[in-house]
């Protein structure tokens, strides 16, 4: 089985892009991708966009991608998973790379959101969720996650402002981001002054409706990634796993499974320990998805990813960066992109390009991706050379 590393990463920004396609995006993306891995041809192209044929009315954009980049007799696909889409699409790249089925995969994410109106996204959104037991009857991602931070905050008697601070964390980073949707600080008092959406959730603590692309190159060995332009940064090791779709089907509503088990593959995988990450994105769509993911996948201790935040833990300078660039919240969610961008963000901090951002000391990073509430998670891990 042959090593993979991602070579080469593109994106676009985050934002409304009311004067290009879908299609248009991902070539974009794609591009900047090719160039960046100074590649001339790639063998496979491993797309994914979550509700595309909802919100743009389209089936076998594997194919558009193609033609819109020059290329012809070339194997492509679609994948599709959720808000997870853009791992599980890195993961079929993966294997095809390492079993040896292609020698140079691209794999390119991206969602138009902003053209659809509130009533539209907030129907599009809950197709992450059971229709038979939810969507029919109304109940909305940000239903759910308003109860879980409930049960979250009624547990274990910790003020809303432990919850409410991963936002300002976020925000923080995201200044000056050139590719992120919104840039800028936010205060504590700004999260909990905006308006609720589902009490105790409020505006400033979920993510945007957006559109945006990202793409990476894998190609296969060590051989091949020297001949390249861009710096080679391998995967160690991937992992993808599923729970009960709803959380309150499960034996603990606000423990993950799903991201308990990926990421201990992921990390058993790569051959490193938690203790080994310098860096970490984690999916936070919205503010309680942080904790949880950061307490199930055995970063911080249950109910003390608050604390920890507060002590500067998580930030830039501390012992565990998480969102260097602004995570969902701040970067953007265009959901079928979003894995992508996560991984091209940790290759920026492994490869030192991360400017501003930069973390010091970046060996080893990792990506956390959910769709829903743990329907669906996955973790990918990266080594850069010297841990390569």
């Amino acid at each position: 089985m042959r090593s993979v590393h991602v070579v080469g990463v593109g994106y676009t920004r985050v934002g409304e892009h009311w004067g290009d396609s879908l299609t248009e995006l991902m070539a974009e993306a794609s591009l900047a991708a090719i160039e960046d891995a100074g590649v001339e041809r790639v063998d496979g192209i491993y797309v994914a966009s979550t509700f595309c044929e909802v919100t743009n009315n389209q089936a076998g954009i594997s194919a558009l991608v193609a033609e819109a980049l020059g290329l012809r007799s070339v194997y492509g696909v679609r994948v599709e998973g959720g808000e997870s889409s853009g791992l599980m699409a890195l993961m079929e790249a993966y294997a095809a790379v390492a079993s040896g089925l292609v020698d140079f995969a691209l794999v390119v994410g991206g969602e138009k959101l902003s053209d659809l109106l509130p009533d539209e996204f907030n129907s599009v959104h809950s197709m992450t969720l059971p229709y038979d037991s939810m969507g029919y009857a109304g109940v909305t991602p940000a239903s759910i996650a308003a109860l879980l931070y409930k049960t979250y905050l009624e547990r274990y008697e910790v003020p809303q402002e432990f919850v409410a601070q991963f936002p300002v964390l976020m925000h923080n980073n995201a200044e000056g981001v050139s590719h992120a949707q919104f840039p800028f600080k936010v205060k504590l008092e700004d999260v909990l002054g905006s308006p609720e959406v589902a009490p105790p959730l409020r505006r400033l603590e979920c993510s945007a409706p957006c559109d945006g692309a990202a793409a990476v190159v894998l190609a296969s060995d060590d051989s091949q990634t020297r001949r390249l332009s861009g710096q080679a940064v391998r995967i160690g090791g991937i992992s993808i796993r599923t729970d009960y779709v709803s959380p309150f089907d499960r034996e603990d509503p606000l423990f993950m499974t799903s991201v308990a088990l990926s990421v201990d593959e992921a990390l058993l995988r790569s051959g490193i320990s938690r203790s080994e990450l310098n860096v970490l994105e984690v999916h936070d769509s919205f503010s309680i998805l942080a904790p949880l993911i950061l307490e199930s996948g055995g970063f911080s201790s249950r109910s003390e990813s608050g604390p920890d935040v507060k002590s500067g833990k998580y930030s830039l300078g501390g012992e565990l960066p998480i969102n260097t660039f602004g995570g969902l919240k701040a970067r953007g969610h265009p959901i079928g992109a979003t894995a992508l961008y996560q991984v091209a963000e940790v290759y920026l901090q492994l490869t030192g390009r991360a400017g501003k951002k930069q973390v010091d000391r970046t060996k080893a990073g990792a990506i956390i991706s959910v769709s829903g509430f743990g329907t669906i998670a996955g973790t990918a891990v990266m080594l850069s050379g010297e841990m390569g």
